[in-house]
Parts: C-alpha cells; structure tokens; sequence
C-alpha cells in the first residue's frame, strides 16, 4: 500500500472535527463506532507500512556502512600496496614496484566505486528517515485521537443509558400519580366519589320524601281540627236554638 495513500488518509482523519461529526451525524454513537473503525484500520495500515519502511531503511543503511567500510578498507589497501611499491623501488626492484602500484591503482578504484554508492545511498537514507518519522507522528497522533474518540463515545453511551434511566424514571412516576386521571388509582378514585356522590343524593332523596310525609300527617291534622271545630259549631248553633 502506497505510503502516500496512508499520508492522506492519517492527514484527513486527524483533521476531523469529531464535534462537528457528532452534531450532524443522526446517531453519533453508530457514526463514532464506524470513525472508530476507521481509525483502527488506518492505524494497522500505518503500523505495517511504518515497520515496511523502517525495515527497508535498516537495509539501506547497512549497506551504507558497508560502502564506507569497504571504502576505508580499500583506502588502506591501496596505501599498503603503494608504500610496499615506494619500498620495492627503493631497493631497485623496478617490476615488483610497478606491480605493486597496479594494486594499488585497483583499491583505489575499488574506494572510489564503494564511496560512491554510499554518497548515491545518503539522500534515499535521509529522504527515508523523514518518511519514517512522519509515520511515527503520524501514527502517535492516530493512537492518540483514538482515544480521544473511545472517551468521547463512552461518554455519550454513558449519557445516553442515563436519560434513558431518568425516561424510564419519569415513566413509571407518572404511571402511578394519583392525580392523573387516566391512572388506576385515579380512576378508581374518581369511581368512589362517583358513589359517594350516589349516596348522598340517596339521603336527600330520602329525607325529602320524610319531609313530605311529615308535611301529610300536618294536612290530616289540621283537617281533623276542622272538621271538630265544625261539629262543635254545629252542636252549639242547635244548642242555642233549643235554649
């Protein structure tokens, strides 16, 4: 996987705005699982392109110690063979000098060649150690975001399991709240006034029929009177004839 890919998509996922995520999202905890998601993802990318490029930079500079070791080696080769030569032409050995020389000239070139590829090798070994240091951040700032979003999502799941407590809190108060009307307790309430209201009418129905009874017996008393005053007139008036 291209190193660059990973770049963009570290870049784009540490420049999110979770808060803003969040607010527009419908359900931020199912919209925080899947960012979680996706961090997990990019953070195994990460890692694995993180090792890839860190093991093929620990080649790379093996074989630049190599180069300048072998270019150090050379260098004393070619100094050996040559001082071996000045010595040879010194005592008059003219063949053995020249000899000598030629190996010389070789580890010379064999230096020259081994000094090259390790100044052929130097920009890739930098350029690389930059590339692995911005994974490095990279993956530290992904890690540490992560954890960010796993603190922000167990808040809101927390929040969450508490409105729906106090939901469920508020249900069950209202369910028996003897003042609301549709409730049992308030409907059985409102049955017993219903039959206290029946017994009262009950009485006054019944103390009103008493009265009227009352009221009769008055009516027969007072004809009863009449009716004597009447029979005592009568027997005075003949009484009063006969006298």
């Amino acid at each position: 996987m291209a190193k660059q890919s990973i770049f963009g998509r570290i870049a784009q996922l540490l420049k999110a705005n979770v808060n803003a995520l969040i607010d527009s999202a419908e359900d931020p905890q199912l919209m925080l699982d899947q960012l979680l998601r996706d961090y997990d993802n990019n953070i195994a990318d990460a890692e694995s392109a993180v090792a890839t490029t860190i093991g093929n930079l620990r080649l790379l500079e093996q074989d630049y110690e190599e180069d300048i070791a072998a270019a150090d080696d050379w260098g004393r080769k070619a100094l050996a063979a040559s001082q071996k030569a000045d010595q040879l032409r010194g005592s008059g050995d003219t063949a053995g000098a020249d000899k000598f020389d030629a190996l010389a000239k070789v580890a010379l070139g064999k230096q020259i060649t081994a000094e090259g590829e390790a100044k052929t090798a130097k920009p890739t070994i930098d350029s690389q150690n930059e590339i692995v240091e911005k994974l490095k951040d990279g993956l530290t700032g992904l890690k540490a975001k992560r954890e960010q979003l796993v603190a922000k999502r167990n808040e809101l799941v927390a929040r969450a399991k508490v409105a729906e407590a106090q939901s469920q809190v508020l249900d069950a108060i209202k369910s028996v709240d003897i003042m609301d009307p549709s409730s049992d307790l308030g409907r059985f309430e409102e049955k017993i006034r219903r039959e206290e209201a029946k017994v009262l009418g009950q009485q006054e129905l019944a103390a009103s029929s008493l009265d009227a009874q009352f009221e009769s017996l008055d009516d027969v008393g007072e004809e009863i009177e009449i009716e004597a005053r009447l029979s005592a007139l009568k027997q005075g008036g003949q009484a009063a004839i006969t006298s």
